[in-house]
């Protein structure tokens, strides 16, 4: 098998990709080798793209085959070749406090703004090279965290087990979700949808979904996942209209996922009721302008940033999936090849193919 070419599509400068060949890494024994199935597009891969950092394979929402595992990864990870799992994108340390307390997600050893290594993000410089999932093959570091994948479930939603995790992260273990709450969701993309299925599969009273014009179709699925309401704000008010809605009250949480500029989070501010939550997952990459944190204190708001999902998170969110108690094929819109990884890309980004929610790339397609 090490005579044989693993193709990759490898991004070589600002929004371009091209596909390599490599070679099948030898395996030692607390490593191990993953045949790609599937691996979502998402939407960090977008910011990823548009810079310049060195050949590296993308794709971190990884679905596949165990090929190979050496004896000592085979007791450590609990898999044998041939089982279907997902791949978290976060190589820990396992040793550190953040390992030993489950926040594995937050060891510096993964963190990929200072220097650490992960699935998706690392260089093909740094060897063996096989480090995302839009490749044939990717290397199966000592360190590598999985879940197992059901049998029955297709492909392409099984590769939203990471987005739907972080859905479940923020807006039930961090949001608190629940009964008796409602939830308002600003941005209504795989992330928000992810968050609608969270906040519905919680029992939350009330789910409000906003976003603009051009999400029509998204607020559709919205409320197929089990929003009550959808609010357009470019043709409705927010605050007047989640005003109506709650009769006055306000919501209880607010889940920021919007791509957009900084405005959702002042707008956050004023529809969340005293003692309510805010949740920012969405990056602005600009300071707020307007921000005044006097109202943070005169309504005791609790504000939090979020990322990245816990393993619980991903545990349900694959449970969720494999119950097939929604209609997730609504969100995973289109497939794509290894040779058209950079049309996938710029789909999430809108400037590809129009009406994408969740984009997925099949390497063997």
């Amino acid at each position: 098998m090490n005579s044989q070419k693993v193709m990759a599509a490898v991004q070589v400068g600002h929004k371009q990709t091209e596909v390599q060949a490599f070679n099948i890494p030898d395996i030692p024994d607390d490593a191990g080798l993953l045949k790609v199935e599937i691996s979502g597009v998402c939407g960090s891969d977008w910011p990823d793209y548009k810079k310049d950092e060195g050949p590296r394979i993308l794709g971190h929402e990884v679905v596949g085959y165990i090929e190979k595992v050496g004896k000592y990864a085979q007791e450590r990870w609990g898999v044998k070749e041939g089982d279907r799992v997902a791949l978290e994108e976060y190589l820990p340390c396992g040793h550190c406090r953040r390992c030993r307390t489950g926040e594995f997600r937050l060891c510096s050893a993964t963190d990929k703004w200072n220097g650490g290594i992960r699935f998706g993000f690392t260089g093909t410089s740094e060897q063996p090279s096989l480090w995302g999932g839009y490749s044939q093959y990717l290397y199966l570091h000592p360190n590598s965290v999985f879940h197992k994948v059901p049998d029955h479930v297709p492909a392409n939603q099984a590769a939203l087990a990471l987005p739907l995790g972080n859905g479940i992260e923020w807006t039930i273990n961090e949001g608190g979700a629940g009964p008796g709450k409602t939830v308002l969701i600003q941005g209504p993309g795989q992330q928000g949808l992810s968050c609608v299925l969270a906040a519905k599969q919680a029992g939350a009273d009330t789910i409000i979904v906003s976003g603009l014009t051009a999400d029509k179709d998204r607020f559709e699925v919205a409320k197929k996942f089990g929003a009550d309401y959808t609010i357009d704000v470019q043709k409705d008010d927010l605050v007047d209209k989640v005003s109506e809605i709650t009769n006055g009250e306000m919501v209880d949480l607010v889940i920021d996922v919007a791509a957009g500029g900084p405005a959702t989070v002042t707008l956050a501010m004023e529809v969340v009721k005293i003692r309510g939550t805010i949740i920012i997952g969405g990056k602005k990459h600009q300071e707020i302008p307007g921000f005044f944190s006097d109202k943070l204190m005169s309504k005791c708001i609790t504000m939090k940033g979020v990322r990245g999902h816990s393993y619980e998170s991903v545990e349900r969110a694959i449970a969720l999936i494999a119950s097939e108690k929604y209609p997730l094929h609504e969100m995973c819109t289109h497939d794509f090849g290894l040779n058209e990884v950079d049309l996938a890309l710029k789909t999430v980004g809108g400037e590809g193919v129009s009406g994408a929610i969740h984009v997925s790339v099949d390497p063997w397609k």
